[in-house]
């Protein structure tokens, strides 16, 4: 069985100084945890936020890259980078973790396809077409007015250049009608990276049943999202009851800003402590999403995509990539064989590489 999470942020932990080699307290991956879990592949994400004009989208994406480079290649005993199955699976039978880069929001590329070429070119393999903003690629699911009603006339150039040159197309972020616009123009199956089902927790960052099984009907996957609350939409009181939200956001901003700060580390780690104390949705829920998925997608198309290093806080019992054998402990009570768990796990996301 190949283990694949197709979604984490720990690109953007590396630039805040992770040692990823290490186990890190507070975080949710690195390789004894990766280890530990069971994992033999993982999508780095570069992340880039909204509202960053494009030259400085591009070289945040460029220092995410950069950084991420370095620490595999001082991981070199134990990680590889990927960028197809057939790498990923030789990694394995090496004793290597895989490393697969993704680009987590298009802003970078602008209005030039031939940004998306050198992302390809330096190992990207798969691109999540926009975040929590329209940007010149399509709207996002966020945005109140959005831009394009869809998926920009360049949009569509953007979809069949990743197409043409073998990026997976990722309508994570994407609005409901961006997400029906790259079906219908994208030659090759789509995935939604990090997403979950709306009937089970209705969040415009979820997907509906109708865009579920339109994703695989065209040959595609969802991968579910971790995220607390888009597994359970009864957390989203208990996180605004809190009062920890918007201090909280003031604190990261304040650590992402200075890294280096033991103080400002200290005070972040302290509201994610907070956070965990919150009553938090069970693990159990994430394979509720699984079981939904699979009723209306089938087996073939469904796969996990944790969102971890990106989200603020976990799911009761999975509080990092060390513990997702829980998931299939748990999916094996409900009843699901042992190749339906290896194609969850990582063999339905291969499929699509």
């Amino acid at each position: 069985m190949f283990v694949l999470d197709s979604h984490c942020d720990t690109p953007s932990q590396i630039l805040r100084l992770r040692d990823i080699s290490v186990d890190n307290d507070h975080a949710h991956v690195d390789f004894p945890k990766l280890k530990r879990g069971g994992v033999d592949g993982v999508f780095f994400a570069l992340y880039v936020p909204a509202g960053l004009d494009q030259a400085s989208a591009f070289n945040h994406a460029e220092r995410l890259l950069d950084a991420t480079r370095q620490a595999v290649m001082e991981n070199g005993d134990k990680a590889a980078f990927a960028s197809s199955a057939s790498q990923a699976l030789a990694n394995k039978e090496a004793g290597k973790f895989s490393v697969f880069l993704g680009l987590e929001n298009g802003s970078p590329i602008g209005r030039n396809l031939d940004i998306l070429k050198y992302f390809y070119d330096n190992g990207i393999r798969c691109v999540t077409l926009c975040h929590s903003a329209d940007n010149d690629i399509c709207d996002s699911c966020a945005s109140t007015d959005k831009r394009w009603g869809g998926l920009s006339p360049f949009g569509r150039e953007v979809v069949a250049e990743m197409n043409r040159l073998g990026i997976l197309v990722d309508v994570s972020h994407v609005s409901d009608d961006a997400f029906y616009d790259v079906l219908e123009c994208s030659d090759s199956p789509v995935v939604a990276t990090h997403s979950c089902c709306r009937a089970l927790a209705d969040h415009p960052r979820n997907m509906t049943d109708d865009m579920i099984k339109a994703l695989a009907a065209r040959g595609g996957v969802i991968q579910i999202n971790f995220y607390p609350l888009f597994i359970d939409g009864a957390f989203r009181s208990i996180l605004s009851s809190s009062g920890i939200c918007g201090r909280g956001e003031r604190v990261e901003a304040e650590f992402i800003a200075d890294p280096s700060n033991h103080d400002k580390r200290t005070a972040w780690n302290a509201v994610q402590d907070e956070l965990l104390a919150l009553p938090r949705p069970s693990y159990k829920r994430i394979v509720d999403h699984i079981d939904h998925a699979v009723s209306l997608a089938g087996i073939d198309h469904v796969g996990l995509g944790s969102d971890f290093d990106g989200i603020e806080v976990t799911p009761q019992g999975l509080e990092d990539i060390s513990m997702l054998p829980k998931l299939f402990d748990e999916m094996r009570r409900r009843g699901y064989s042992e190749s339906d768990i290896e194609k969850i796990a990582g063999a339905n996301f291969l499929r699509l590489l």
